[in-house]
């Protein structure tokens, strides 16, 4: 299947999941053994807020490839009313673009660029 044919919030769906594993495991690799401050460690990361911060930032910086871009204004514009109660709908696509971002360079298997996408966001 083409990946552009992917409905976005489906990259995005793809892309929580991968993007949440990768600060998970990196949360324990910095040698945090308590759960409890793992879940609050994990949502300083996770959280649509904070998401959406760091997707201005790699905009703003320019570090995202063309098509990069356009997964991520496809998620954005994409056509939705509901979003958390947590956060307004402007900051919700922003981090669902980032979201859909993930999950498009997963299920093309661009592990790496992921990994270099992570290391700007976790600060490596």
């Amino acid at each position: 299947m083409n990946v552009m044919e992917i409905n976005v919030l489906v990259l995005a769906f793809l892309g929580d999941a991968v993007y949440e594993k990768i600060v998970r495991r990196y949360l324990i690799e910095q040698g945090i053994g308590n759960v409890n401050d793992l879940q609050k460690r994990t949502i300083d990361y996770v959280s649509a807020p904070n998401q959406a911060k760091y997707l201005k930032e790699l905009l703003e910086k320019d570090m995202l490839l063309d098509e990069e871009k356009d997964v991520v204004l496809r998620a954005r514009n994409y056509k939705t009313t509901s979003h958390p109660k947590s956060c307004d709908i402007i900051t919700y696509k922003y981090a669902t673009g980032l979201e859909a971002l993930i999950g498009y360079l997963d299920y093309l298997g661009k592990r790496e660029r992921i990994h270099e996408i992570m290391n700007f966001i976790l600060g490596d």
